[in-house]
């Protein structure tokens, strides 16, 4: 696995999105990176659904989710700032192949 993208900048809670590049091949699009409590987690792609919640879109068993993690911290403190943007970027949804 490895970021495909990374979209730096600082919007509410979020301090990034990216896309995620499978050895496969596949491209996940939309995961965040969040500021919480205990710090910086990812938050999986989400779609907001017909009563006003968001579900997430890609699941992943702990193992997973706790290895992206890792790569995103380590991707996001060893990329350079860019100038924080005022509106959301597109992240599109979905998958790519």
């Amino acid at each position: 696995m490895k970021i495909d993208r990374i979209n730096k900048g600082s919007w509410g809670k979020i301090r990034a999105f990216f896309d995620l590049k499978t050895e496969e091949g596949f491209t996940i699009k939309g995961f965040k990176l969040v500021e919480g409590v205990n710090g910086l987690f990812v938050a999986f792609p989400s779609q907001k659904g017909s009563d006003n919640d968001y579900k997430d879109t890609v699941w992943a068993e702990r193992e997973l989710k706790d290895n992206v993690t890792a790569l995103a911290l380590d991707h996001y403190k060893n990329t350079k700032a860019e100038e924080p943007s005022s509106s959301f970027p597109s992240t599109g949804s979905g998958f790519s192949i």
